[in-house]
């Protein structure tokens, strides 16, 4: 299967290559677009370019907006009902645009996730993996850190929430109508977008007890990606995020 879809993306680059407009292109570029072919072709993910940076130093957002919160990492032409898991217009967008972030659509058959501030994500992940729990891919930047989950409604959600006594504001969801900056784009604060735990890892090791449980997990079908359901982990993130230095208020990806 890997050799396949693997052929599948090589003939894809091949196709397009010729309609770059520079004929060396950066890895950087390069690797955008492979990301968002992958994420279309081996996960069924739907994704779409952000909208990216501007100006001379590159600092600023390419939206209309001088006070973007998030400077070249949210969907504005084409907007978010435009993500696909179409190869062609996938390959078609990143030979037109190869610097553009790419942004995954949240929700529907897509992946959720949560996001907190990436410190107290570290020291979540290692509660979690002290329980046992097993996790799926985990997404990084040098601020936050964002876990997928299985996709969830925002009436469950609201459910969840409102158990809780408190929920910090350091603590965002990415459900549906939500997005998702993929690796390898760039930051909006600096930086780029890296996978702390990659899609299809080997979860770490466990105790053996914690392996028993493990075992009566179903396996997902051939192809696809497990993620963990919300309720399993939210625990855990909202009190790494009640300890978040100044709340997380401020946005930033």
């Amino acid at each position: 299967m890997r050799e396949i879809l693997g052929r599948r993306l090589q003939r894809l680059r091949d196709r397009f290559q010729f309609l770059r407009p520079d004929p060396v292109q950066s890895n950087d570029s390069s690797a955008l677009l492979d990301a968002a072919l992958v994420c279309v072709t081996t996960w069924q993910w739907p994704v779409l370019p952000g909208v990216g940076r501007s100006g001379a130093d590159g600092k600023r957002c390419a939206c209309p907006d001088p006070d973007c919160a998030v400077p070249g990492a949210h969907p504005f032409d084409p907007g978010l009902l435009a993500a696909t898991t179409d190869p062609r217009m996938v390959a078609w967008w990143w030979t037109n645009r190869p610097t553009a972030p790419v942004l995954m659509a949240t929700g529907g058959t897509a992946p959720c996730a949560v996001s907190l501030p990436a410190g107290a994500a570290a020291r979540a992940l290692v509660r979690l993996d002290a329980q046992g729990m097993r996790l799926g891919p985990v997404v990084a930047t040098p601020t936050r850190w964002a876990l997928l989950v299985e996709p969830y409604s925002l009436e469950r959600l609201g459910e969840l929430l409102y158990a809780k006594d408190h929920v910090p504001s350091s603590l965002r969801f990415h459900g549906e109508g939500g997005y998702l900056l993929l690796p390898p784009s760039a930051a909006s604060s600096g930086g780029q977008v890296r996978w702390e735990r990659e899609p299809g890892a080997q979860p770490p090791a466990r105790q053996p007890r914690a392996r028993s449980a493990r075992a009566q997990v179903p396996q997902a079908p051939a192809g696809s990606l497990w993620l963990p359901e919300i309720e399993a982990v939210v625990d855990a993130l909202v009190e790494a995020s009640s300890g978040a230095p100044g709340g997380g208020s401020r946005l930033a990806y």
